[in-house]
């Protein structure tokens, strides 16, 4: 395996870049959730690429965002200790929306360790792609910059090819028929999650989280799934559970069948909604619930 490459690539940017998407793409596989809500990602998210030159090991990370609360604390410690640690790092733009500034903070934290960079252009197929600068004026001349469209496919050879290029010589670090280092039950968390995202309107997502309580797969013929969803108010819960408990059985169905999707196999799911006040605000909850 003489040349053989591998390492980490962190996956960086602002709420709502297209990490997600981009990541789903290059693995051709839905591992993290999507949603046309900024900051969805709250977790670091491995994704296992191998290819016959390289084993590409892609971290998704939360958007970068300033905010007092302490959840976002622990998500840009995430996007620190991510950009910190991995082997190349790749900044994504939106192309409709052009450099911004937060980038103007992540380029100067990945100048100041020194991090190779690759700058992607995302979202190059939506017609608002064009009215931006490309590349910006604001990337430094040595990084390389590449412009892909996660939903058309366009420029994701291209992007592959770069990175293994700039992988540490290394042999794999992760065995042949690894997708994640994320156990089955943390992923099924983040597909309720989706669907929470996708079926509630406006800031009520940001206050939720979910709390996987039991994993049965015990019976071969189905897996038993049962899970908490958190909130802060009576208020939030009564939205949550909805009229005569009609929105709670929506969040159940739409995430049973992405879950049965994933996993291959018959789900039954129960959800709770559950009243926990000081989540947002606890450490040991926020690091218990997985986003630290």
């Amino acid at each position: 395996m003489s040349g053989f490459r591998a390492g980490f690539v962190a996956l960086l940017g602002p709420p709502n870049v297209g990490k997600s998407s981009l990541l789903n793409a290059v693995l051709g596989h839905r591992l993290a959730i999507v949603s046309s809500k900024p900051q969805t990602t709250r977790s670091r998210i491995l994704g296992i690429l191998p290819r016959d030159d390289a084993q590409i090991l892609f971290l998704d990370t939360p958007g970068r965002h300033e905010s007092p609360k302490k959840l976002n604390a622990a998500l840009n410690a995430i996007v620190h200790t991510v950009a910190r640690d991995c082997d190349l790092a790749c900044l994504l733009v939106d192309r409709s929306v052009g450099w911004t500034a937060v980038h103007d903070g992540l380029r100067a934290g990945l100048e100041d360790l020194g991090r190779s960079t690759l700058v992607v252009g995302t979202k190059s197929d939506l017609p608002r792609a064009g009215k931006a600068a490309w590349p910006p004026d604001e990337v430094p001349p040595h990084w390389p910059c590449v412009a892909v469209s996660a939903r058309t496919g366009e420029g994701l050879p291209e992007l592959l090819d770069a990175i293994a290029q700039r992988l540490p010589v290394s042999p794999p670090l992760y065995g042949e028929d690894e997708l994640t280092d994320r156990p089955v039950r943390w992923l099924c968390a983040e597909m309720i999650r989706e669907a929470v995202f996708e079926l509630l309107d406006q800031e009520l997502p940001y206050s939720m989280a979910v709390e996987v309580l039991r994993f049965d797969e015990s019976d071969p013929r189905i897996v038993r799934i049962g899970a908490n969803l958190l909130v802060e108010r009576d208020s939030q819960k009564r939205i949550v559970v909805g009229r005569g408990g009609r929105m709670i059985k929506k969040i159940g169905i739409r995430a049973r069948k992405a879950i049965e999707e994933g996993l291959g196999c018959p789900v039954h799911l129960e959800l709770f909604v559950k009243i926990d006040p000081g989540w947002l605000k606890s450490d040991r909850r926020i690091e218990e619930l997985g986003y630290q």
